[in-house]
């Protein structure tokens, strides 16, 4: 048992049991050790992720997630069609960007060019997320292979020893392989 284990054991034990290893019978010790061993199996992807990022990380994704809305989407067409309104009705000839609306169109030129980038960077992110997830997945598909290894190998040790009770003590021919049921 190395000393990252022992310390988890004394942990368990002494916080969720309020009593130390010492006193604890052999069998208790042992399924704490097992507790202990597999608390850190699952762990939690949008928190390990979250750890990681940066403020400018996070800055992208607020810009990605408003920028992908429908909220904007909404809202920036009322925004277009109030500044045609303006500068085509009510400003008529004295419009500061009259028809085709060059100013605007720069002005959108522009916010294209910074969005675009802001948002390919949230998506490479999410990118990164989906490839740490898939890791994750693969380390708890391998510990279900081990542990269903393990059952098997257990529940072969038990037939077997099940057959050889039942062959020495009863003259009976073995039971039936159940590793086919």
């Amino acid at each position: 048992m190395n000393a990252k284990t022992h310390s988890e054991i004394r942990f368990l034990a002494q916080h969720l049991l309020h009593a130390g290893v010492s006193p604890l019978p052999d069998r208790d010790r042992r399924l704490i050790a097992r507790v202990a061993r597999r608390m850190h199996t699952a762990r939690n992807l949008n928190q390990e992720f979250e750890e990681r990022l940066t403020v400018g990380n996070r800055l992208a994704d607020k810009v990605a997630a408003v920028g992908g809305s429908w909220r904007f989407i909404i809202g920036f067409g009322l925004f277009l069609f109030a500044w045609a309104a303006i500068n085509a009705v009510l400003l008529g000839e004295h419009a500061f960007d009259p028809y085709p609306f060059i100013f605007l169109n720069l002005l959108l030129s522009m916010l294209a060019a910074v969005q675009a980038p802001v948002i390919m960077m949230s998506q490479n992110r999410q990118a990164e997320k989906d490839r740490l997830a898939a890791a994750l997945d693969y380390e708890v598909n391998v510990k279900a292979e081990t542990a269903i290894a393990e059952l098997h190998d257990k529940i072969d040790r038990l037939q077997a020893r099940i057959e050889q009770c039942l062959s020495g003590t009863q003259g009976v021919e073995p039971a039936a392989d159940l590793s086919r049921a």
